[in-house]
């Protein structure tokens, strides 16, 4: 009858707002699953918050600062990259230290690759098992678009698993550190950003040569724990 389809109507207009409510803006990619394994070796672990947590509250934290604030969200290295700084609410200790003279034969370096199908890169970091570490003060949250995500998981031996939801910006890696800012991205990073071919890691964007340098000068006095 033309009531129940009138009812019918309205019932699936209400069930699709309320998808809407449920779905997130920000969600926690695959590649992002790492850091919170803390068997894993391939670097920073998130401590005292499970991935559902995580996601819920910076979601919660993301609708807070809109109020606050006209930009929430920090223009990355690409167009597609977005950071997001909050206060650490997590147990993580920092991830980045100075190198001294004091610490500097602790440095090890091995080649690294960050999940299967990317190239092995030289990497150096300090072993945390032999770091005095503070929790960091600020985490630096990494957003890759929804429409970059599902680039890169169309290549072969992809790293990034495209989610189910609709949410616009997912999580793709999470920096624990002591300023409100981005620090610049490794050198060997950036590089393999370069890298045209989306199977190996790269992500197809031009190396800057200015923010190569300034890579060069912080990373060349400061490493990561791992």
């Amino acid at each position: 009858s033309h009531s129940s389809n009138k009812e019918n109507h309205i019932t699936t207009r209400i069930k699709k707002r309320f998808r809407r409510t449920m779905e997130t803006f920000i969600s926690l990619e695959p590649f992002a699953y790492r850091q919170f394994d803390s068997k894993s070796s391939s670097g920073i672990f998130i401590e005292g918050c499970s991935k559902e947590n995580f996601v819920k509250k910076i979601n919660s934290l993301y609708e807070e600062l809109k109020k606050e604030k006209n930009v929430v969200l920090v223009d990355g290295y690409a167009d597609f990259c977005k950071h997001l700084f909050i206060p650490n609410f997590t147990e993580t200790k920092t991830s980045i230290l100075e190198i001294t003279p004091g610490n500097q034969s602790l440095l090890c370096t091995d080649y690294k690759a960050r999940c299967p199908g990317e190239l092995p890169v030289l990497t150096r970091w300090f072993p945390r098992d032999k770091m005095k570490l503070g929790k960091a003060k600020y985490l630096d949250v990494i957003l890759y678009s929804r429409k970059q995500l599902n680039k890169e998981d169309s290549a072969e031996n992809a790293m990034f698993v495209p989610q189910q939801d609709a949410s616009p910006w997912g999580i793709v890696s999470i920096k624990p550190q002591n300023v409100d800012y981005e620090l610049p991205m490794t050198p060997i990073t950036m590089m393999r950003n370069a890298l045209p071919s989306l199977k190996e890691g790269g992500s197809g964007v031009q190396l800057n040569k200015k923010k190569y340098e300034e890579s060069i000068e912080f990373w060349n006095i400061h490493a990561y724990v791992q």
